[in-house]
């Protein structure tokens, strides 16, 4: 029974908990148990049929009964956890090196400021000298090149001379660092709607992962679209070793929604490496602090998820404004440009940079030093 795939699932019937034992006669009928995700599954023929053939194979058997039972509530939560941790096999082969940290910033619902935490926290980290890509996954809500003051086509090249041909991100330089950005906004009008369904999203995605030069980077940050649909699943399947940031408004309200995109996280086995609390509190030029969202939630969604809370960005006319010319407040200075450099520490102390030039150097040194004894001795 091993030998018998779900083509939908991609894993073997007993591993995906499907089979279900097999009762044998006196004449040698053999009647197999499958558990199937629905009674309606539209695999089912080809399931039941796969089955018989591969039983029918067996010395003795001279015929195959296949009985088909609906799982239960439990057992689909099995199964699909299973499938989710088997997809991590099919990976995507991409150009992004192995050290780079990809950081998806996500959130359960819209209007929580995750498109201008990731611009932001971009730039504090580029500021810091590293090179941060900006993957714009939020294909028809694209508001990053507007947020960075970035405008242009996207060109292409080869990786090498037999390679293919792929997109080459745009790129900023930010102090000692830089920036590079993919994202629909190069490739439609602004103001043009992108009227696409789940599948040709998450294409969308795969080609910005699959089929573009990134080059070195440091970090990749993946701006997803709000809620846990169809481009959130792709990603966790696409690119498995990505870790997720969760950004919250201080309102119970986006926490508890909140809440849901670090459950779909865990769901697809991808690291929850921190809470981000946006929209923590206006400062007032007199110093006051005047909590207008509320106040608590990036904490007790910390603590409901048992994830660190990363940093607290307030409230500040400066977020808004530079998005809308292009000049992000973390360079602005002030109360927010504090809270994007701490919120950068902080990502870069929660998921460090892999330095794997230091890696390298060792164990060439390590290799150099065993050829040097073995000639030495003989």
């Amino acid at each position: 029974m091993l030998g018998v795939i779900d083509p939908e699932l991609g894993d073997n019937v007993v591993d995906l908990g499907m089979y279900q034992g097999a009762e044998v006669d006196s004449g040698g009928t053999v009647t197999v148990g499958l558990a199937l995700t629905t009674a309606a599954c539209p695999l089912r023929s080809q399931l039941q049929h796969d089955v018989a053939a591969r039983v029918g194979s067996l010395p003795g058997v001279t015929d195959v009964k296949v009985r088909t039972v609906e799982m239960d509530r439990e057992q689909k939560a099995a199964v699909m956890a299973r499938a989710r941790w088997k997809a991590r096999d099919r990976a995507l082969v991409t150009a992004i090196p192995g050290r780079t940290r990809v950081l998806a910033i996500s959130s359960g619902k819209g209007g929580v400021g995750k498109s201008s935490v990731t611009v932001n926290l971009a730039t504090a980290l580029a500021a810091r000298g590293l090179t941060v890509g900006i993957l714009d996954a939020d294909i028809a809500g694209f508001s990053v090149p507007r947020m960075l003051g970035m405008a242009g086509h996207i060109s292409t090249r080869r990786a090498n001379e037999d390679g293919p041909v792929l997109m080459e991100p745009l790129v900023k330089v930010v102090g000692r660092g830089q920036l590079r950005v993919l994202s629909m906004g190069f490739l439609s009008q602004e103001d043009e709607a992108i009227m696409w369904r789940g599948l040709k999203l998450n294409r969308a995605v795969q080609h910005f992962l699959e089929d573009a030069y990134w080059g070195d980077l440091d970090y990749l940050l993946v701006d997803m679209p709000p809620g846990t649909g169809d481009v959130q699943m792709g990603l966790a399947r696409m690119m498995p070793r990505a870790e997720m940031l969760i950004v919250t408004t201080p309102a119970l309200a986006a926490q508890k929604v909140a809440a849901r995109a670090a459950d779909m996280a865990r769901k697809g086995y991808l690291r929850v490496a921190g809470v981000i609390e946006n929209m923590s509190g206006f400062h007032c030029g007199h110093g006051e602090v005047y909590a207008l969202f509320g106040s608590g939630g990036g904490e007790r969604l910390a603590a409901e998820i048992q994830a660190p809370l990363l940093g607290r960005v307030p409230i500040d006319p400066q977020v808004s404004a530079g998005g809308d010319r292009g000049e992000p407040a973390a360079l602005a200075g002030g109360a927010v440009g504090e809270a994007f450099a701490a919120l950068a520490d902080a990502v870069v102390k929660a998921a460090p940079v892999v330095q794997m030039d230091e890696c390298s150097t060792r164990l060439l040194d390590a290799v150099e030093a065993a050829l040097d004894r073995a000639a030495a001795e003989g």
